[in-house]
């Protein structure tokens, strides 16, 4: 494990911290039983095989 040679500045933390965000989910159209709903791209799969259900 990585062990740090000094003490890091509360600010040098901080300003790291702050650049990390999540990101949106990217929607995808997929058509379900002749509806087409948004759904996140890495559940299109189970959507197309039928382990998931679209919400009405």
């Amino acid at each position: 494990m990585a062990v740090p040679k000094r003490k890091t500045s509360r600010s040098n933390t901080r300003h790291r911290r702050a650049n990390w965000k999540a990101s949106a989910v990217r929607l995808v159209p997929v058509t379900v039983d002749g509806a087409t709903r948004l759904v996140p791209q890495h559940l299109v799969p189970a959507y197309r095989r039928g382990l998931l259900r679209p919400e009405p």
